[in-house]
C-alpha cells in the first residue's frame, strides 16, 4: 500500500473501531457486532460469509489461487460487564457493558486484514477469518468448535493476537511453548449456625472461619507446590448472610487459580479440599468445595512462532520485536483451537500510558490498528506463499 492508502485505511478502521466501542455487547449477545462484521466482509467481496457459528460467531472465507492449504486468523468480539468511566465521545452507549479489553480493536484489525487481502491478494490458498464470541468467559471457542467449525471451515493452523498495555505501540512479543495460563474457578461454602452478634458462643458462625480459610489458602502456592511451577491462587469474593448485629451462618468464598500444567491444577484442587476441610473442623463448621476448569493453558507451536517473528520483521521496526520473557498468568480461550491445530498467539503494544486491561478507563489505542492488520496480512502471505492475484 502507498502511504496515502495506509492513512486512508487507518482512518476507515478508526471509524469502525469507535463504532464497535460505542456499541459493546456481552458474550453470546454480540448480535449487532456480528452483523456489522458480516456486512463488512460481504462488502469486501469474500467468497463466503457465514453467521451464527457457535451462537453469534462469524466466519469469512477468502480463496486465491489453487493452493490447498488453509490458515485461520481469529479475533474476539465480546465486551465486559464493566461501567465505562472515560469521557471519550465514542464511550459505551450500553450501560454496564464496555470494551475494556480491546476486542473492538482486535475485530477491527482483522476486518482491515480481510479488506486488504481481498483487494490485493498476494497469497495462494484459503484464509478463514474467525470472529469469535464470548472469549471473556471461556465459552466462545468451545461453542464454535461444537458447531462444527473444523469440519465446516477446515484449516491447517491458526494465529491470534492481543493488545498489551504497558508495551509501546509498534512493539511485538511472543514466545514458543506456554505463554498464557489455565484458569480454574472455585467456590467454597461454609455452613454453621449464625446468631446474635452479642452471643457468638451460642452458635458456630462462619465469618471467622472464612477469614482463616482465606489466609490458609495462601499456603497452597507458597508451601505446597514446587517453586518451579508458576501458579496463582486468588480469593476474589467473600460473601456472608450476616448483617450489622447478626453473625453469619453461611459464608461463600470465591476465586480463581492459574497454572500451566494439568498436574499443578489437580494438586491445587486437592490441597484446597484438604485445607478447607481442616479449617472447617477447627471452627466446627462444614465446608464444600466446588472446583471447575474454565480455560486450558495456551502453548504456542515453536515452528509457527518462528513464522510469526518472520512476518513481524516485515511490519515492525528493528529493535521492536522481542521474545516474551515469561508466560502470563492471564488466560485466553484461543487455547481451545490449539487442541485441534497448531497455532501462535502474539502480543502487540497498546502504549506505555494505557490503562490496564479490564479497567473502567481502558481504551484501545487506534495508533496500533495498522500494525495488527499488517501483521495478519504478512502472516497469510508468508504461510500461503505465492503471488496469486486478487
Amino acid at each position: 500500500m502507498s502511504e496515502f492508502d495506509c492513512d486512508a485505511l487507518k482512518q476507515e478502521m478508526i471509524v469502525w473501531r469507535r463504532d464497535l466501542h460505542a456499541h459493546p455487547e456481552f458474550g453470546f449477545e454480540e448480535r449487532r457486532t456480528a452483523a456489522f462484521v458480516a456486512a463488512k466482509l460481504r462488502e469486501f467481496g469474500l467468497d463466503d460469509v457465514t453467521e451464527g457459528v457457535g451462537g453469534t460467531g462469524v466466519v469469512g472465507t477468502l480463496k486465491r489461487g489453487s493452493g490447498n492449504r488453509a490458515i485461520a486468523l481469529r479475533a474476539d468480539m465480546d465486551a465486559l460487564r464493566i461501567t465505562e468511566q472515560s469521557a471519550v465521545p465514542y464511550r459505551s452507549g450500553n450501560p454496564g457493558i464496555m470494551h475494556a479489553c480491546g476486542h473492538d480493536g482486535h475485530t477491527t484489525m482483522l476486518l482491515g486484514a480481510a479488506k486488504l487481502l481481498a483487494e490485493e491478494g498476494g497469497f495462494d490458498g484459503t484464509v478463514r477469518f474467525i470472529f469469535q464470541p464470548a472469549e471473556e468467559w471461556g465459552r466462545g471457542a468451545l461453542a464454535m468448535l461444537a458447531d462444527g467449525l473444523m469440519q465446516r471451515f477446515p484449516f491447517d493452523e491458526i494465529f491470534g493476537l492481543h493488545n498489551m498495555p504497558g508495551l509501546p505501540v509498534g512493539h511485538f512479543e511472543t514466545r514458543a511453548g506456554p505463554i498464557m495460563s489455565a484458569e480454574d474457578n472455585f467456590e467454597i461454602v461454609l455452613k454453621g449456625l449464625g446468631g446474635h452478634a452479642a452471643r457468638p458462643h451460642s452458635g458456630n458462625e462462619t465469618l471467622v472461619a472464612a477469614c482463616a480459610l482465606v489466609t490458609n489458602l495462601q499456603t497452597i502456592v507458597s508451601r505446597r507446590l514446587s517453586p518451579a511451577d508458576i501458579s496463582v491462587v486468588s480469593v476474589t469474593e467473600l460473601i456472608t448472610d450476616g448483617t450489622r448485629n447478626a453473625l453469619p451462618g453461611l459464608a461463600r468464598i470465591l476465586g480463581d487459580a492459574r497454572s500451566f500444567r494439568p498436574e499443578v491444577s489437580a494438586e491445587i484442587e486437592r490441597q484446597m479440599c484438604i485445607i478447607a476441610e481442616g479449617t472447617a473442623v477447627a471452627y466446627n463448621v462444614s465446608a464444600k468445595v466446588s472446583y471447575s476448569r474454565e480455560f486450558v493453558p495456551l502453548s504456542n507451536d515453536a515452528e509457527l512462532v518462528e513464522a510469526a517473528f518472520a512476518a513481524a520483521r516485515s511490519v515492525f521496526a528493528p529493535g521492536k520485536i522481542a521474545v516474551a520473557r515469561e508466560p502470563m498468568t492471564a488466560s485466553e480461550d484461543f487455547a481451545r483451537f490449539l487442541d485441534h491445530v497448531p497455532g501462535c498467539f502474539v502480543f502487540l503494544g497498546n502504549g506505555e500510558t494505557s490503562a490496564p486491561l479490564h479497567n473502567s478507563s481502558y481504551d484501545f489505542n487506534d495508533d496500533g490498528l495498522l500494525f495488527g492488520t499488517n501483521f495478519h496480512v504478512a502472516v497469510v502471505r508468508q504461510r500461503l506463499g505465492g503471488e496469486a492475484g486478487s
